[in-house]
């Protein structure tokens, strides 16, 4: 029997799939995460959470969601976890909305439609 954590529905829809992959992207945590990791390397979860400057269990968490969505890939060694990102595509990604906001960034400021995270 599958638990209810890993139950998809039989056809998951796609506006449903990308808006959980933009959910991922949208966490301010998830975002400075995905910053840190170098482009050609990783990083320890050690060292992610001293720059982030957050509990580690907190980051943890985080990484742990950045991984089960593919977004970044892990190599143990030791009792040590490295991260390093999965795709340069999802850079790329975060670039490109990067220069979307920069062009309207005052709307997005002012707009009050956005729920509050």
């Amino acid at each position: 029997m599958q638990s209810a954590l890993f139950r998809l529905p039989a056809t998951p829809a796609s506006t449903e799939l990308v808006a959980n992959y933009f959910r991922t992207l949208g966490d301010p945590t998830r975002r400075r995460i995905l910053g840190l990791l170098p482009a050609q390397g990783e990083l320890a979860a050690g060292d992610v959470t001293r720059q982030l400057g957050q509990p580690q269990p907190t980051v943890v968490n985080h990484l742990a969601c950045l991984r089960w969505c593919g977004f970044v890939t892990t190599r143990c060694q030791h009792r040590v976890v490295h991260y390093r990102p999965a795709d340069p595509r999802v850079a790329a990604t975060l670039d490109l909305a990067q220069e979307l906001l920069d062009d309207h960034v005052d709307q997005v400021a002012a707009c009050c439609r956005i729920p509050e995270a």
